[in-house]
């Protein structure tokens, strides 16, 4: 069976498309997460997440070629880690579709194929169920709570740690 999503990287092209699908989900996405909402965060959103420390990924319908979502590998450290930081975040519209969920299976075989990780590492606000919801449906386990861990919407918050391993 065909995917419903592909993956694909933002290019600056996107920003009117990414832009509008960002101010038509305001309540989806707080206080869970700030994505770029005017033109010159999103260039700098590009501009910051380049190779080989962060990949940027679109979440695209197959179906109508919408941009779905956003799911970001970055802070790559290689060496001896092989591991990254995830973050992610659906548009309105789109939600309780399964389709994040392709999306981060999509990355995720990406991020431990042809990148080579061996852990990837999502930080997530415990009421934000939704998205433990989506990284446990992956098989990511909770590692720990982080008190007043990333500065979100002008306020420390409090996450969990959530990860997942390559499979040996």
């Amino acid at each position: 069976m065909r995917s419903r999503i592909y993956l694909r990287v933002p290019t600056a092209a996107d920003s009117s498309e990414f832009l509008a699908a960002v101010g038509a989900s305001r309540t989806l996405h707080q206080p869970w997460v700030n994505p770029p909402a005017d033109r010159k965060a999103f260039n700098a959103w590009l501009d910051r997440m380049q190779p080989p420390a962060n990949y940027p990924f679109l979440v695209c319908r197959r179906d109508s070629d919408a941009i779905a979502g956003v799911i970001n590998v970055s802070n790559v450290v290689r060496g001896a880690f092989q591991s990254a930081y995830l973050g992610y975040y659906g548009f309105a519209g789109h939600e309780g579709q399964g389709l994040m969920r392709d999306g981060l299976r999509a990355v995720i075989k990406v991020a431990f194929g042809e990148m080579g990780l061996h852990r990837l590492e999502a930080n997530i606000q415990p009421g934000n169920l939704a998205s433990i919801g989506l990284v446990k449906g992956a098989g990511f386990q909770c590692e720990g709570f982080s008190p007043k861990y990333l500065k979100i919407g002008g306020r420390w918050r409090d996450h969990e740690r959530w990860a997942l391993r390559a499979r040996p």
